[in-house]
C-alpha cells in the first residue's frame, strides 16, 4: 500500500501550482537521496531464504528483470553484407551476453531493408539476428514497421499513386507483422513523426490510424510504441510529443507504448542538466504509459564526458516508475553508427563509459551478498528484481523475484 501511495504522489501532476512550485518539486527528485529512494522502492523486493538456524547463505543475481538492452547491427548476422568475422562475432555475443538481456534490430527490420525491390520481400538477416538473440533467450522488441520520414524511405515506394501507396502499406503490415508473430511482440508504428509527414502528407492524417489497426487485425496482442528525438536530449519536442500522443489517443489510436530515443548527437556545450530530464520525462506520466529509453548514446569525443553523463542520467532513467527498459544504439565501434560514442572499441575494450554502464548495471544495481540464519532459520533481504542463485551448505536452488509479486522466498 506504501508503495502504490508513493507513486501515485510521484505521478501525480499538481493542478494550479506555479511554475517556480512545479521546478521545486522537480529538484527535490532529483537529489542523488531521492533518486536512490525512488530506486530501492521501485526496482527492488524482499527476498527470502528459509534454512536451518545459523546456515551460511551465499545470495547471487544472476539477470536483471529490468530491461537493459542494445540495437544489434545487419552485420551480425552471417548472411548479411559484411558481415562480422566468427572471431567478432564469437566476442560480441560474449560481451552482449555479459551485459544485456535486451535487444532490437538497428536496421534489419526497416522497410527499406526488407523490400528494397516492389514485391521482394527478404526478411532473412533479421531473422538470422532473432534466431542468435532467442538462443541466448534475450527478448527483441520491433523497430520499426513504418518510419515517416521521407528521406528513409524506397524511390519506389515514393513513386506510387496514393491508392497502391495506401495497398504497400497495408501489405507491410500484413507481411511483417504475421512473419514475427509469436515471435515479436513490441513494435514502434511509424517513426519519428515529429520529423516527417510522408505517409500523412500523401494518405491524410488518418492514415496513423489505419496502421495502427492493421498492425492490430494480424497480431492483436501486439503492443504499439511511439518513438522519436529531442525528447530527454536537450527536451525542444518534448512538448510536442505529449501532444501529438495525446491527439493520437484522443482519435482511437492504440497507441500503448512512450519511446524516447534519447541521442546525445549535439556536440555544442548544450548541457542536457539531470532537471530537464526529469522535466520532460514527467511531461508523459499524464498517459499511464510505459516508456522505455529506446536508442540511448552519448556522442561526445572525450571519453570521461561519455562516463559522466551515464553517471548522470542512467539512474534518473532507472529511478523513473514509468519506465520499464533503456537501450543502447549499439555497443561496438566497428559497426557502430557513430562510432566514437561505442562502449566498446574495435579491438573490444571497454571505455570509461562501459566501465561506467557496469558499475551501475552490475554494481550498484546488482545484489550478491552473504548472510547467516537468524535463529528462525530466516535470511531476509531487500534485492534487485531478477533471477538468483541461492547457495546454502552446497545445495544450490533458483528463484525469481518479480516485480508483480514484490517478494519471492525459497526453503532449504
Amino acid at each position: 500500500m506504501i508503495k502504490k501511495v508513493l507513486l501515485l504522489a510521484f505521478l501525480t501532476v499538481t493542478t494550479g501550482a506555479t511554475a517556480a512550485e512545479q521546478d521545486k518539486e522537480i529538484e527535490a527528485k532529483i537529489t542523488p537521496e531521492a533518486i536512490q529512494a525512488r530506486i530501492e522502492e521501485l526496482r527492488m523486493g524482499d527476498l527470502v531464504i528459509k534454512t536451518r538456524r545459523g546456515s551460511k547463505v551465499r545470495i547471487q543475481q544472476v539477470k536483471h528483470e529490468f530491461l537493459f538492452g542494445t540495437a544489434i547491427p545487419n552485420q551480425l548476422a552471417e548472411n548479411a553484407e559484411g558481415a562480422m568475422t566468427p572471431e567478432e562475432r564469437k566476442k560480441f555475443l560474449e560481451i552482449l551476453t555479459q551485459n544485456f538481456n535486451y535487444a532490437v534490430h538497428e536496421n534489419a527490420l526497416k522497410w527499406y531493408d526488407n523490400e528494397k525491390h516492389p514485391g521482394v520481400v527478404d526478411y532473412a538477416v533479421a531473422d538470422r539476428i532473432w534466431e542468435m538473440m532467442n538462443e541466448l533467450r534475450i527478448p527483441m522488441r520491433g523497430h520499426c514497421i513504418y518510419w515517416e520520414k521521407e528521406e528513409f524511405l524506397m524511390d519506389w515506394l515514393k513513386e506510387l499513386p496514393n491508392d497502391k501507396l495506401r495497398m504497400a502499406v497495408k501489405d507491410r503490415a500484413v507481411s511483417l507483422v504475421n512473419h514475427f508473430k509469436g515471435r515479436i511482440d513490441e513494435y514502434d508504428l511509424n517513426n519519428e513523426m515529429l520529423h516527417g509527414d510522408f505517409f500523412q502528407r500523401r494518405l491524410g492524417f488518418g492514415i496513423i490510424s489505419e496502421m495502427a489497426w492493421m498492425v492490430k487485425a494480424q497480431d492483436p496482442s501486439a503492443k504499439l510504441y511511439m518513438n522519436d528525438y529531442g525528447i530527454v536530449d536537450i527536451g525542444f519536442n518534448a512538448g510536442p510529443y505529449a501532444q501529438q500522443i495525446e491527439t493520437l489517443l484522443a482519435n482511437g489510436v492504440p497507441i500503448e507504448g512512450i519511446g524516447i530515443q534519447a541521442h546525445r548527437t549535439i556536440r555544442g556545450e548544450i548541457n542536457n542538466t539531470p532537471f530537464m530530464v526529469q522535466r520532460n520525462l514527467d511531461r508523459f506520466n499524464k498517459f499511464d504509459l510505459p516508456i522505455k529509453i529506446t536508442e540511448a548514446l552519448f556522442a561526445y569525443e572525450d571519453e570521461q564526458r561519455q562516463a559522466d553523463e551515464v553517471k548522470k542520467l542512467f539512474p534518473i532513467y532507472f529511478a523513473h516508475p514509468k519506465v520499464e527498459a533503456i537501450l543502447l544504439w549499439g555497443f561496438w565501434e566497428k559497426v557502430h553508427w557513430i562510432p566514437y560514442s561505442a562502449m566498446w572499441k574495435t579491438d573490444f575494450t571497454p571505455t570509461k563509459q562501459a566501465q561506467a554502464y557496469r558499475d551501475l548495471v552490475y554494481g550498484e544495481w546488482w545484489t550478491d551478498t552473504e548472510a547467516t540464519a537468524d535463529d528462525n532459520g530466516e535470511v531476509r533481504t531487500r534485492a534487485f528484481y531478477g533471477d538468483y542463485v541461492i547457495t546454502v551448505n552446497g545445495k544450490r536452488k533458483n528463484v525469481s523475484l518479480r516485480n508483480v509479486d514484490g517478494k519471492a522466498q525459497v526453503a532449504f
